[in-house]
């Protein structure tokens, strides 16, 4: 739980900005993107429930919360979270009974609650897995936390995420994880390869980057391939690039996004 607070911290303590100061690799969380054929129902937990600031860039819309944007994309997804390496995402609140009250009213199933450790699994629409941990400390009533994981090799994953963007290695609980500016990157062992994120209801997460022309260049050297080169984007005022890691995780690299 020490490790939740201090995580959570350092979202808070960027609340104006959003997005947390990158690491010495030039990396940060960024965003979360959900792919959904009702757009406005997702929209209605993440920003009537949640609290999370509607924000426009372009074509996109984006729930803001300290840490992360939560973004939206009309489309059909082939399926949920789980079963996919991202297994579910997590989120910290301030009062776990009101927002399990929250919730459920708005007709959120929960699918699981720990009691002894103040957590509970709620399944949002498009069957996308959220994670809400109580911190009494935080400065905000919901901050962006973790991304978990599912991987039949974990310790290789959790070295990739270091190697590439200097995440670093520890522990929470039972869980290996990888800690970046502004999220826990977390693994759950899994007996076969996970199914790739792309196209799934969570498609991307997004990491923001100080130079992403420079950052991408490293990636190239080192013998990765882009899946798109940097591209600027003035309807979404930032440029992008996209990058699949080993495990099919679809990640989207930004620059931009952490003046907004």
């Amino acid at each position: 739980m020490v490790r939740l607070v201090l995580l959570a911290a350092g979202a808070t303590a960027c609340a104006l900005a959003q997005i947390v100061p990158h690491n010495s690799s030039g990396v940060s969380m960024g965003h979360i993107h959900i792919v959904t054929p009702q757009p406005e129902l997702q929209k209605k937990i993440w920003v009537d429930v949640l609290g999370g600031k509607l924000v426009k860039r372009g074509p996109l819309e984006y729930a803001m919360f300290p840490g992360v944007f939560v973004g939206f994309r009309k489309g059909e997804s082939s399926g949920g979270t789980e079963g996919s390496v991202i297994d579910h995402l997590g989120f910290g609140v301030q009062d776990l009974a009101a927002t399990k009250a929250k919730l459920t009213a708005a007709g959120v199933r929960i699918q699981r609650e720990m009691p002894a450790t103040k957590q509970l699994f709620a399944m949002f629409p498009d069957d996308v897995k959220v994670e809400f941990s109580e911190l009494p400390g935080i400065a905000q009533p919901v901050v962006h936390h973790h991304v978990h994981f599912a991987s039949h090799q974990v310790k290789e994953m959790r070295q990739w995420y270091a190697d590439t963007f200097g995440a670093v290695p520890g522990t929470r609980g039972k869980f290996q994880t990888a800690d970046l500016p502004g999220v826990n990157l977390s693994w759950n062992p899994a007996e076969r390869p996970a199914l790739p994120s792309k196209g799934r209801a969570v498609d991307h997460i997004g990491f923001e980057t100080g130079d992403i022309r420079a950052f991408c260049k490293k990636l190239e050297a080192a013998g990765m391939k882009l899946d798109m080169q940097p591209t600027r984007r003035e309807d979404l005022g930032l440029t992008i690039a996209f990058v699949t890691d080993p495990w099919g995780t679809r990640i989207e690299l930004t620059q931009g996004l952490a003046s907004h």
